[in-house]
């Protein structure tokens, strides 16, 4: 590893497993403080373990990102322990799946509290910590599926086609204080000063499948 985010602080949401323990891993071996966050405390026991017996920093706070008013002030405690806020990863999921004929108004709404409303109220106090300091870097997880359609996914293709287009706003706004904001459909990492000239992207790791243009058969 090359220290590329060493002495700064990362909140890494949903990072109890998957794309977001591997995020925070990374971030840590980078020499970050990895914040984590998601509903189960053992995994992020488990995990913090993992990464302060690498020689890395670790604390986790267990709670649901769609209860807004906890999240926002997880977000403020953090960066008030740790004295700054450099990397966010809005990254904690809600996938629900059926046919719209077949599926809830509060299931649909879960989809949007987790994927865009959490990743609002995130933004919102992350910016408060990063804008008036000019640094920090957002990055948000979303999906292929809020580039492309697949049956039985409307709530969470919609929810991720909205936090795209969220991240376009956010980067606009961060801009002129140096904070960038970027979307990741789902997976490589723009949290370095290596990618200090990217922000307002969305960057599909798919294997090419958003790039293809499906023609139906005659």
């Amino acid at each position: 590893m090359q220290g590329r985010l060493e002495g700064r602080v990362a909140i890494v949401t949903g990072a109890s497993q998957g794309i977001g323990a591997a995020i925070s891993e990374r971030f840590a071996a980078e020499g970050a403080h990895v914040a984590l966050c998601a509903r189960r405390e053992a995994p992020l026991a488990e995990l913090a373990g993992v990464i302060e017996s690498r020689g890395g920093s670790a604390s986790f706070v267990a709670l649901d990102v769609a209860d807004h008013e906890r999240l926002a002030a997880f977000i403020r405690e953090t960066g008030a322990a740790r004295g700054r806020l450099d990397v966010l990863v809005n990254n904690a999921p809600s996938v629900s799946y059926g046919a719209i004929t077949d599926m809830s108004l509060e299931a649909f709404r879960r989809d949007f509290a987790v994927n865009v409303d959490a990743t609002f109220v995130a933004t919102r106090e992350a910016f408060r910590l990063m804008l008036p300091v000019q640094r920090g870097s957002i990055v948000n997880i979303a999906s292929i599926m809020g580039l492309l359609a697949s049956p039985g996914m409307s709530g969470y293709g919609a929810a991720k086609a909205a936090l795209i287009q969220f991240t376009k706003y956010a980067a606009m706004e961060g801009a002129r204080s140096h904070v960038r904001v970027n979307v990741i459909a789902p997976g490589v990492f723009l949290a370095s000063d290596e990618s200090s000239y990217v922000t307002g992207a969305c960057l599909p790791v798919d294997g090419g499948r958003a790039a293809e243009l499906v023609i139906p058969s005659p």
